[in-house]
């Protein structure tokens, strides 16, 4: 009697917890028929609706973003690999070594590193100790003056001849010995010119005048490298104007007073105007160069020049001309040679001479290979796209309603984006070509209502209320 009098109260509870359960558990089945009709669900808590896909901004806010915006038009695009590359000396072009004719001790410096030289100015005096070119000097001056007495002495015999007193064969032996005698005074010339002698100073030698000192001059203009066009005739009657530097001293070898040898360096001479840029690429990546040296086509070359450069804008692209068949066992690369125009400009302060170039030797680049061409395709800037998780949208503008439109991405590089041509865009459709993320970010934080105090026209345009009565 104790049991079933404590069991009806525990079976009591057991049912009660067991309907409970069972309504939880089938609570989709009947909870729709004791909600009211025409009420939805309303969102969970923290669940974010969809965000708009207009922004309106006013003129300022439009300013202040630097937002501008152009018709898409679609066109082809290259695919390209890239690959670091620095500018380098053109190999047997670019630099030039000046050495003394002669051994002596330098005397005079007339040019520093830095400074521009044009060709035939003097840039270093070297006093001549070399007992050799003495000895040139002296047999030049003594094989001249013998010539001068054997042709005296010709001209003495020639006359005896004439008037019987002496046979014809003695002219004959004058006349050989100063043939012999003008062609060692040739030799010594061209010795004394090889050396570094003007013609002025070789004819001052053969008059008593021995040369002390010699003056090393700049070389000739570089090969490829042409003066200035001269002014057309009648245009102007005063002087031609001078000629453009042809090099510029890049290093000092040598030290006031030191003391040189025949043949040393006495500095190294640089013409920039012809340079080349060196690409270095892995061995997998020499079926790619192979085939754009195959193709021919151009490598664009990003020289990184800073924003707001006066030098003249233009695409560089440039042939690949030299594919290296060498790997540097250092870092597993490969080299490639395409040629690079320099441009300059001509600094003269202070009586000095300076030429300032474009580019410069060691200057890093960024090279762009192609690899494969797509047609029919927008390109756009990279900040035009904004990214959102797998999503990519660019945003067209009306006026001053910008609407959010869904792309899809076919290649991003550093500077561009290359979006499909689908149908998501029509051609000539106005995009925006920068603060993309902005104007994303825009559309998921505020709401598609006009701002307060303005009105939207049917063109999109934003207008104050109070311009409405004006």
């Amino acid at each position: 009697m104790r049991l079933l009098r404590f069991g009806k109260p525990v079976l009591g509870v057991a049912v009660l917890v067991g309907v409970v359960t069972g309504g939880y558990l089938s609570r989709d089945a009947w909870m729709p028929w004791l909600r009211p009709s025409g009420l939805a669900m309303p969102a969970p808590t923290g669940e974010a609706g969809t965000p708009p896909a207009k922004v309106l901004l006013t003129d300022q806010a439009i300013a202040n973003l630097e937002l501008t915006a152009r018709p898409l038009t679609a066109g082809p695009y290259w695919k390209t690999i890239l690959i670091p590359g620095r500018v380098v000396d053109r190999p047997g072009v670019s630099d030039r070594g000046v050495v003394t004719p002669a051994t002596g001790v330098v005397t005079a410096i007339t040019r520093v590193p830095g400074e521009a030289v044009r060709t035939g100015e003097t840039l270093f005096t070297i006093r001549v100790l070399s007992d050799t070119l003495h000895a040139t000097q002296s047999e030049l001056f003594k094989a001249t003056r013998e010539v001068s007495a054997l042709a005296e002495k010709r001209d003495r015999l020639a006359k005896l001849v004439q008037s019987g007193t002496e046979s014809q064969t003695s002219v004959i032996e004058a006349q050989l010995q100063l043939r012999r005698l003008d062609s060692a005074v040739q030799s010594y010339r061209q010795e004394l010119l090889t050396r570094g002698l003007t013609p002025d100073q070789i004819d001052a030698v053969t008059e008593g005048t021995f040369v002390k000192e010699i003056r090393v001059a700049a070389p000739a203009r570089p090969a490829g490298q042409t003066s200035p066009a001269p002014s057309p005739a009648g245009s102007s009657s005063g002087p031609p104007p001078d000629p453009p530097p042809a090099y510029e001293v890049q290093e000092l070898k040598v030290e006031l007073g030191q003391q040189v040898l025949a043949g040393q360096m006495l500095c190294l001479l640089a013409n920039h105007q012809k340079l080349a840029v060196e690409g270095r690429a892995f061995p997998d990546e020499t079926p790619l160069l192979e085939r754009a040296v195959k193709e021919g086509w151009p490598v664009e070359v990003d020289l990184g020049e800073p924003p707001g450069s006066d030098w003249p804008t233009g695409d560089h692209a440039l042939p690949i001309t030299h594919l290296s068949n060498f790997i540097d066992p250092a870092n597993r690369t490969f080299a490639f040679l395409m040629p690079l125009e320099n441009e300059s400009r001509v600094v003269e302060r202070d009586g000095r001479t300076q030429r300032l170039w474009r580019f410069r030797p060691g200057q890093k680049v960024r090279l762009h290979v192609r690899v494969e061409k797509l047609e029919n395709v927008f390109v756009l800037p990279a900040g035009a796209v904004a990214r959102d998780g797998p999503e990519a949208f660019v945003f067209t503008q009306n006026v001053n309603t910008f609407e959010r439109r869904p792309v899809r991405v076919l290649v991003t590089d550093r500077d561009r984006v290359v979006i499909a041509n689908d149908g998501a865009l029509p051609p000539g459709v106005f995009v925006a070509q920068s603060a993309a993320a902005q104007l994303n970010r825009m559309a998921k934080s505020q709401s598609n209502s006009v701002p307060k105090g303005y009105h939207v026209h049917a063109d999109g345009s934003l207008h104050k209320n109070e311009d409405e009565g004006k």
